[in-house]
């Protein structure tokens, strides 16, 4: 038994600041997973977009954290973590809030825009909490804290999810026609329907922006510990003491690979159902966003098992063992035919669960103040989420607007055999459990 199984994950003087920023892992995962559906709906409001065109909304979600990762490091170095909390929630209120003219003008551009300024806010929240949560303890259980913390993220995911499925995918009337019977429409009707279903993707994204505020006003009149150093070193020796850690670079390395596949899975599942879909009939319809509510359930559990398996299992093994069993069930992603094939699409959240905090917890592990640097190349690696989608989208575009125009080795879809993306960054994730595993935990 791992000697950290006596010891407390948070210390009871530490549990209302643990709380209190606890809760904003709930509140970005809120937007993480009500972006992802996007990609689907505005192909389907904006049919004259290409699926890599589509993609690009990952592209504009994702590249933010890239964007201010380093910006939001240096600002709590030079103040703290609530003023970086602070900023980072009026980021993300104004981004969500931008949907509104968005919406008005009908740019896809400008939805882009948008987003970007919303994860702005994203980077900051995940830039401070991160490192904040791993400093609120013993040096021993930051993983696992940190696991704990992150097990409330995807709850937030599973609201965002909800809502884009009952609040805009099934409110679309864009997905009331097919694509001969929408061509088939007069200018006006059509104008008609693009200008509803963008109020609709709209309206929960401002409607966050107002909870958003609300969190922002009670954060704003709590009294919130700081956890600053006395001494701070150097931002020269800060860059030099990361870049000589292999563990740290291999490590944000692999974050941004799990991040890819992470955001692959769970935006392509979309594509990869309405596939299976063209051989069913009107009454065998399969559901795209019941699967992916699945998929962040079993993610959720998997969160909770790996916080209790972590009192026992070092995070590099057990990272190890869920990394290849991810392997296995992207290859069956690809090669089973089917709803076996989705089943196994499903399961590879469940392997996922634990990647992103163990990730961190290993890459920063011993460090002191370069771990509010470190933390800004952690979060610019879920860049990872901006770069892969379009590269799998890509792959869909092969052979058109369709999903298997192209058969990779005479039988397998295109939009199975672009999951070879995820199972190649899963690959990668393998490679840096196995380099860690002399890492305690």
């Amino acid at each position: 038994m791992s000697e950290t199984s006596h010891i407390p994950v948070v210390r009871k003087q530490l549990l209302f600041p643990f709380i209190a920023i606890t809760s904003l892992f709930f509140l970005w995962g809120i937007a993480n997973d009500l972006t992802n559906p996007m990609v689907s709906a505005f192909k389907k409001v904006m049919p004259e977009l290409s699926n890599f065109e589509a993609a690009l909304v990952q592209l504009a979600f994702y590249g933010g954290y890239a964007t201010m990762a380093i910006p939001a490091a240096l600002f709590i170095r030079k103040y703290s973590y609530k003023k970086g909390i602070l900023l980072g929630l009026v980021l993300y209120a104004t981004g969500a809030f931008l949907f509104y003219p968005a919406a008005a003008y009908e740019e896809f551009g400008f939805f882009l825009a948008s987003l970007y300024i919303l994860t702005f806010g994203l980077a900051f929240l995940e830039t401070t909490s991160n490192p904040f949560i791993l400093s609120m303890g013993d040096a021993e259980t930051a993983t696992r804290r940190l696991n704990l913390s992150q097990a409330f993220n995807p709850m937030g995911s599973l609201l965002g999810m909800l809502v884009a499925q009952l609040f805009v995918i099934q409110s679309l009337k864009s997905d009331d026609y097919s694509a001969e019977a929408y061509a088939a429409l007069s200018v006006a009707e059509k104008a008609g329907i693009r200008e509803n279903d963008l109020n609709i993707i709209s309206f929960p994204y401002i409607a966050l922006g107002i909870l958003v505020v609300i969190i922002l006003l009670v954060i704003a009149l709590t009294k919130f510990p700081l956890f600053r150093e006395e001494s701070k070193m150097s931002l020269k020796t800060s860059f030099s003491k990361l870049i000589r850690n292999r563990r740290y670079y291999e490590g944000v390395l692999a974050q941004a690979f799990y991040v890819g596949a992470q955001i692959m899975c769970w935006t392509f599942i979309f594509q990869y159902v309405d596939h299976l879909n063209d051989s069913r009939g009107p009454d065998e319809q399969l559901t795209a966003t019941w699967y992916n509510m699945a998929a962040m359930a079993l993610f959720l559990s998997g969160r909770w098992l790996c916080t209790w398996l972590l009192k026992y299992i070092k995070g590099p093994r057990l990272m190890l063992f869920f990394a290849l069993a991810g392997i296995l069930f992207a290859a069956g992603t690809i090669l089973l035919p089917g709803t076996a094939g989705l089943y196994s699409l499903v399961a590879i959240s469940a392997c996922m669960s634990l990647m992103f905090p163990t990730i961190y917890g290993i890459a920063l592990k011993g460090m002191g103040d370069e771990a509010k640097l470190g933390s800004a190349g952690l979060v610019m690696a879920i860049v990872g989420g901006a770069l892969m989608p379009p590269l799998q989208a890509a792959i869909l575009d092969w052979g058109g607007p369709g999903f298997s125009e192209v058969m990779v080795a005479g039988s397998i879809p295109e939009v199975k055999f672009s999951f070879i993306l995820p199972l190649l960054c899963l690959a990668v994730v393998a490679i840096y459990s196995f380099r860690s595993l002399n890492v305690s935990d």
